[in-house]
């Protein structure tokens, strides 16, 4: 096999490998979204093409740069579509593996068809062959300011894909924000107590704001009841538990793998000494915390404005957790 016949298959081959090893050891270089986008949007209908059509009369060089993006376009997804019903789901991993398997098999099918062709289409790009291509020494001025300016607009088409696919806009900032039970477990949480007994769970904290945040966590004890008269939520008590506290965490990506892996938890222990049916709500508030007013002699804070944090709490207004807990003598 003469290896400078077949360099665009080849050069095909070894350039999806190489973006394999770009994902795993370089994934946030330039070199690998720029592979990753002709991986994805033309290697598959450039190999699938030729392929079908190994010799030059079969289709010009046009047709067959048009037909590797369409095609390409065409069937990326008809892989996906059939990995959403293996176990392995579409996902990064199983996507690359197959994309590159389909690259390597219809480029050694191209390879084989293009050795027997009679009249093989081998690429070499030269002005002179740009020119034939486009019938340049017979077109009027015209004909060659339209083809000049159809040959910019598809250079600035395909730069500014290249431009959006490289730079994505950032997904939706949020918070992740939750409490577990001792055991790490969304379970087992200290829901029924004696008076003066520790209840304890697991905060944790997740910042995907896409920057650096501060979060200020404050615990509240209150008991509150529902006035289906008025429609209202009516604070009787509220007490501040010990162990507010801050912490600035790093904004991490989303893994859309699945393997989710906390950023920062902390226990948190608490005890309550009078009975009753209480709630611990946990308010969290990003970069900085709202000013409370003067703590009341009995520290009750059912019946200052701090009682408004505790509202907008019910009312989802605020990020907020709660735990239901019955407190027995």
């Amino acid at each position: 096999m003469n290896p400078r016949k077949h360099w665009d298959l080849l050069a095909a081959i070894a350039l999806s490998i190489i973006l394999n090893l770009l994902i795993f050891y370089a994934p946030d270089s330039l070199l690998r979204k720029a592979l990753g986008l002709a991986f994805v949007l033309f290697f598959p209908g450039y190999v699938f093409i030729t392929a079908l059509f190994p010799n030059r009369p079969e289709l010009d060089n046009l047709e067959r740069l048009a037909l590797s993006f369409g095609l390409s376009i065409a069937i990326v997804p008809l892989i996906g579509l059939g990995l959403n019903y293996t176990p392995w789901g579409i996902r990064l991993i199983p996507i690359l593996i197959s994309l590159t398997i389909f690259n390597i098999i219809f480029a050694i099918i191209a390879i084989y068809r293009r050795s027997k062709a009679f009249e093989p289409w081998i690429p070499w790009i030269t002005i002179e062959r740009i020119k034939e291509e486009l019938e340049w020494e017979n077109s009027s001025k015209l004909d060659k300011a339209l083809t000049v300016i159809l040959i910019i607009a598809i250079i600035t088409s395909i730069g500014t894909l290249a431009y959006v696919v490289t730079h994505p806009k950032p997904g939706e900032a949020f918070t992740e924000f939750y409490i577990l039970g001792p055991d790490g477990i969304a379970d087992n949480y200290p829901t029924d107590l004696k008076v003066g007994q520790n209840g304890t769970v697991i905060i944790g904290i997740v910042n995907h704001e896409h920057r650096n945040v501060t979060y200020y966590v404050q615990i509240w004890l209150v008991n509150l009841t529902w006035d289906s008269t008025t429609n209202t939520t009516v604070i009787h008590e509220m007490y501040p538990l010990p162990g507010w506290f801050n912490v600035t965490l790093p904004s991490v990506p989303v893994n859309i793998e699945g393997n989710w892996t906390p950023q920062f938890e902390t226990n948190y222990t608490f005890s309550i000494g009078e009975p009753g049916e209480w709630q611990v709500w946990f308010l969290i508030f990003k970069d900085e915390p709202p000013e409370l007013p003067p703590a009341p002699p009995d520290g009750n804070y059912a019946e200052t404005p701090a009682r408004d944090l505790i509202l907008k709490a019910v009312n989802g207004t605020i990020q907020s957790l709660k735990l239901n807990i019955n407190v027995r003598p």
